[in-house]
Parts: C-alpha cells; sequence; structure tokens
C-alpha cells in the first residue's frame, strides 16, 4: 500500500503546557502520532525553547522533515534564566496572551503555497491551556484536551468549584484534616489529599480560579486524554466519564512511546536542563536492587535546612543513592552539603544535576525511590517496578501520594517537616523491611498491569487506536 499524500495527510498541533512535567509527556504523545503517521507541529514557548537549545544543543529541535517544532511567546518579560517559571503569572500570561499568537501560526501552517506542510487537522493542547479551544472553533478543527495529571487528581481539580461554593469555613482551624466524603469515585479522603490549590480563604486566588476555569472549559473538547491506565484508577476514570464527553486512556505513555524503533524520533527529547552524564554508568557498578535513587522534580523547592535533614537521613540509612540536585532546588540558596556528609558517603553516593530519569528507574540496581510524586514519576516508577518513599510538594502530589500510599500499597509518606531520623528509617524500611517487600510486590503487580495495557489489544493501545479513529483523522 502507497503512502498517505501529503495533501491530506494529518497534521497535529501539539500544545503543551511550559513546564517539565507537561512537556514530557506531550513529547511522547507527539512522537506516537508522528509514528502513526501524522505531520507534527510542536509549538513550545519561546522562554522554554531557547532552554531546550541550550540544554540538548543547537541543532536538537531541527526534528524531522515531517516533526518540527514552532514556537510562541508566553507574554511574559524576556528572560535567559534556567529555571521553571512563576506558575500563576505564567498561567494568567499565556491564556491572555497566547490566542492571537497560536492563530497567526496555524494560519502561516495552512499557507501551503509556502510552506511544504499539509494543513492543520486538529489541536492537542494541555487541559490548562484551553484558549486554543477558541483557536480550533476559528479554524473548524477538533482541539483534544491532554490532562496530564493523574484521573484521581483530575478528579479533585473538576471539583474544586464545588468546594469553594459549599464553604470555606473549613479552610481555618485545622482544615486539612477535614474529611470529603462527597466526591464520586474518592473514597475516604481528607482536604488535605486534594490537589494543594485548594489551601487557599482567598476566593480571588489566581491559581485557585484559574484551575476552575480550564475544569470549567473541558467539556467544550472534542475529546480528553488521561496518562493512565484502566485497571490503574478505575474509579476515579467512572467517575469522570460521567462528567466530561469522550475519555481516553492512554497511558502510561511512556511504555507505549518505548514501542517507536525509530532511532532518528527517539532521539528528539525534551529535558530542559542538561543531563549530567556518568549516572548508568555508576549503577552498572552496583548490585540490583541496592540503590535509592532520589528526585524531586523539575519544581519542588526546599530549604536549607530540608536538605541537610534528607542528606543525613539519607547517610545514617546506610544504602548506596543517586540524589538529583536540580541546580535551583534549594530555595534562595545553593544546594551546600556538609563536608562530613559528602565524606561519610563519598564511596556509595553520587550526586547529580539532572538525568534521563525513565532510564534510571528501568535500571535493576534501584530499588527505592524517594520522589515528589509528581504524575509523570509515579508512572515511571510503577514501569520500573519500584516502590516509593513519597513527599509531595504542591498541586495533585498530594493526591497521587495518598492514592501510592494508601489505595495501591506501593509507596509511603514523608512527613513535610522532613527529620533526618525519619528519613533513615524510612529508606531502611523501603530497601529491607517488609513494608517494603509487600510494596515491592504490588508495584510489580501493577507494572504487569501496565504492561498488558500498552500492548497490542491492550485497554490503552485500543484508546489510542480510537483516538485516533474518532477525533483525530479527516
Amino acid at each position: 500500500m502507497g503512502s498517505i499524500p501529503e495533501a491530506i495527510r494529518p497534521h497535529v498541533v501539539c500544545i503543551p503546557y511550559p513546564l517539565q512535567g507537561h512537556i514530557n509527556p506531550m513529547l511522547k504523545l507527539a512522537k506516537l502520532l508522528h509514528h502513526k503517521g501524522f505531520y507534527v507541529t510542536f509549538v513550545n514557548t519561546e522562554y522554554n525553547h531557547k532552554r531546550l537549545l541550550r540544554s540538548r544543543g543547537p541543532n536538537s529541535l531541527d526534528g524531522l522533515l515531517d516533526f518540527h517544532f514552532e514556537t510562541i511567546p508566553d507574554g511574559l518579560p524576556p528572560s535567559d534564566a534556567d529555571v521553571s517559571q512563576d506558575i500563576p503569572s505564567l498561567s494568567v500570561s499565556i491564556s491572555k496572551n497566547g490566542l492571537l499568537p497560536l492563530c497567526n501560526l496555524i494560519s502561516k501552517l495552512n499557507n501551503t503555497s509556502s510552506w511544504d506542510t499539509p494543513p492543520v487537522t486538529s489541536i492537542i493542547s494541555d487541559g490548562c491551556m484551553s484558549f486554543t479551544l477558541d483557536v480550533a472553533e476559528k479554524f473548524g478543527i477538533p482541539n483534544v484536551l491532554f490532562w496530564t495529571p493523574s484521573s484521581c487528581g483530575f478528579l479533585g481539580y473538576m471539583h474544586y468549584r464545588h468546594l469553594v461554593e459549599r464553604d470555606v469555613s473549613y479552610l481555618t482551624n485545622g482544615y486539612l484534616e477535614t474529611k470529603i466524603d462527597w466526591i464520586p469515585g474518592m473514597k475516604n479522603i481528607c482536604l488535605k489529599d486534594l490537589p494543594s490549590f485548594i489551601r487557599t480563604t482567598d476566593q480571588d486566588d489566581v491559581s485557585l480560579n484559574y484551575l476552575i476555569c480550564q475544569t470549567e472549559r473541558a467539556s467544550r473538547a472534542s475529546g480528553i486524554i488521561l496518562n493512565t491506565f484502566d485497571t490503574f484508577e478505575q474509579d476515579a476514570l467512572d467517575a469522570l466519564s460521567s462528567m466530561l464527553p469522550r475519555i481516553y486512556t492512554i497511558g502510561p505513555l511512556v511504555l507505549l512511546a518505548n514501542q517507536i524503533k525509530d532511532e532518528n524520533l527517539k532521539s528528539i527529547d525534551s529535558n530542559l536542563w542538561k543531563e549530567q552524564p556518568g549516572c548508568v554508568e555508576w549503577l552498572n557498578s552496583k548490585e540490583p536492587n541496592s540503590v535509592v535513587y532520589v528526585n524531586f522534580g523539575s519544581i519542588t523547592i526546599i530549604t536549607p535546612q530540608q536538605l541537610i535533614e534528607f542528606a543525613w537521613g539519607l547517610a545514617n540509612g546506610e544504602k548506596s543513592f543517586l540524589w538529583i540536585i536540580r541546580p535551583d532546588l534549594v530555595v534562595g540558596d545553593s544546594a551546600i552539603l556538609p563536608p562530613e556528609f559528602v565524606t561519610k558517603t563519598k564511596d556509595r553516593a553520587m550526586l547529580a544535576t539532572w538525568c534521563a530519569q525513565e532510564q534510571i528507574l528501568k535500571h535493576p540496581s534501584i530499588g527505592g525511590f524517594v520522589t515528589h510524586s509528581g504524575w509523570n514519576s509515579t508512572l515511571e516508577s510503577v514501569c520500573g517496578g519500584v516502590p516509593m518513599l513519597s513527599w509531595p510538594f504542591f498541586a495533585e502530589q498530594h493526591t497521587n501520594c495518598r492514592y501510592s500510599c494508601t489505595e495501591w500499597g506501593i509507596g509511603m509518606e514523608i512527613d513535610n517537616n522532613v527529620q533526618r531520623d525519619v528519613v533513615e528509617k524510612l529508606v531502611r524500611e523501603l530497601m529491607d523491611g517488609e513494608k517494603g517487600k509487600e510494596m515491592k510486590k504490588n508495584v510489580i503487580e501493577l507494572k504487569t498491569k501496565a504492561e498488558e495495557a500498552t500492548k497490542p489489544g491492550g485497554s490503552s493501545y485500543k484508546n489510542m487506536e480510537k483516538l485516533i479513529a474518532e477525533v483525530l483523522q479527516i
């Protein structure tokens, strides 16, 4: 059978929210669609485009002839900083300023007389970039929203309006332990288990109102994509399905994307920080299941005191560890570790500024993961069969932590007030204890289910085909 003529080849424009944890899964989805025959235009902000070129090299985004990168401004003052931007400012600015540049970009892409590209046939945008719905309506094309959190986290966001309308008086004395027993699909949860932007008594709070707006626009989409699999979050998915149009569960995307064999496509990457070499080689020298991997993601910031408590907890736990310490991890300061800690751990520790996490979590020497419980990290840990210690920072990380520890039995929580003796005790339990063994067994079972979902004939594999056939194909 011949190839699809270029003029009728489907052309999808993919637009992530401009943060690392949103860009990564969107890029995987874009690669999968290209693999299925789509022409892909991937749209970063100018700020992140510059960061990617710095971290990956000046030619890293040249892409392929039919997978290319474009940019739109985020509307914030120009900056050459190498950090994640302030989220409330970014959200407000890009929703106000992104519409016209995106319209202009799609008009340019549709001008086939000056571009050797097929016209744009669909948009896939982050659920927090819903201004794209207006663009899609203008051009008469479908717009699918990709909500990158867990289904349980997304379900929490979907009830923000109800939480505000019911009463904010519980947001005062001891409010975090308030039981929330009226959200369908979420059993036995407290306010502290819901995404953290609700923790305000200010009804004009920027992030709270932004998320209320974004969730209320979700029903206008041609479909909703979630990076999960049915048997993992069934109750939350059942509840969401009664609230929204077509939902397509196509995760874990990391497993679907691993099925792509095209090396040129695989070489396109999205790390905004430069990866430090040597991590895998160091792991190769370690015994199976002997290393604790520590990474708090791309946004978490910690105090100098919390850094020191984690450091001594890891040192006293007497396990080998690989610790990713981002350049901007410590609030208002550089990450300075005590010389005694460095001396004590030099033979069993590697400290790095950034790494290829998916590769690390698949490595046989990794026995446990100290994590912020971001959804990408949670899924990658499940796919690697690695149990977790969870120290959530913000957003739906608290929801993911609660489900990991209580529903799925694959994690234990570290209290926000980090103490070295608690970290030491939990590290020992994670790696050697009975609870650690039980968590390992549970996470291996989930890994098997994730693999089944993403194999040909599995639920996520079939949902990917349905998404293309029902929404994205011409």
